[in-house]
């Protein structure tokens, strides 16, 4: 038995692909496994649980037919499907998480993140998150309509695709100060995140003991998932067509 992580799937219906990879996925990889976390940003774009069509259902769907056989699911927001709430998980049967959680990873103490904190060098995003991370910004943001909330969203992403244009690699990455600081501040040696879209495992010294911290990657060209047992850690990838 293991236990999956992904992130970044950034889902939408443009991507049918990516999509269709996702369904085989959750299909053929979540069978006799302890459970699956998603960490953020599985969706392209999410603008309330009240927003229904045939492309969100048929995920919701999908995700709904690995919790129904008794997989627990876990579902952490990313920057972009952090309006996901308590209907979504409702007709899911995930598991909301804040970000960040410890968990027990058969006896590991871990720390789970989107991994979007960890960027603190991105001083633009980072004011960009405390704003529509602040629950007065979002009851005013899903109190309009949902063609309002379509065009915000599609507003946001064009802004935040310019602005990425514009900055370093490594303004985008993680601050490796920051990713000791939140490590020594929850006592964990081990760190599973997404976001950056960098996928490897760093081996590194926090707490004064030997540490690793996760990146999970997203999918585009390639699929990408973290696979945990008792006996070993895999950070895998697979094509999608």
């Amino acid at each position: 038995m293991a236990t999956l992580f992904i992130s970044d799937l950034h889902l939408e219906p443009q991507k049918p692909a990516i999509v269709q990879a996702f369904v085989q996925f959750a299909t053929e990889k979540t069978q006799h496994i302890d459970a699956l976390y998603i960490l953020g940003d599985f969706f392209e774009a999410w603008i309330g649980d009240d927003f229904e069509n045939a492309f969100a259902d048929a995920l919701k769907n999908t995700l709904k037919s690995i919790s129904s056989r008794g997989v627990p699911v876990f579902f952490m927001h990313g920057n972009r499907d952090f309006l996901i709430g308590e209907l979504f998980a409702e007709q899911t049967g995930c598991t909301l998480l804040p970000d960040p959680t410890i968990i027990d990873l058969y006896g590991t103490p871990t720390l789970l993140m989107h991994g979007d904190t960890l960027c603190t060098d991105d001083i633009a995003y980072q004011q960009f998150r405390t704003m529509v991370r602040n629950p007065n910004w979002q009851q005013e943001l899903l109190s309009k309509s949902i063609a309002e909330r379509l065009a915000i969203a599609q507003n946001l992403r064009d802004i935040s695709k310019e602005k990425t244009s514009e900055k370093t690699a490594e303004i985008m990455d993680v601050n490796p100060d920051e990713v000791l600081r939140v490590m020594e501040q929850y006592q964990v040696q081990r760190l599973i995140h997404g976001h950056t879209h960098r996928p490897a495992t760093h081996q590194l010294i926090a707490n004064g003991l030997p540490a690793q911290r996760t990146v999970l990657g997203d999918w585009g060209s390639d699929g990408w998932y973290l696979k945990v047992s008792k006996a070993q850690t895999d950070l895998l990838d697979f094509v999608i067509a």
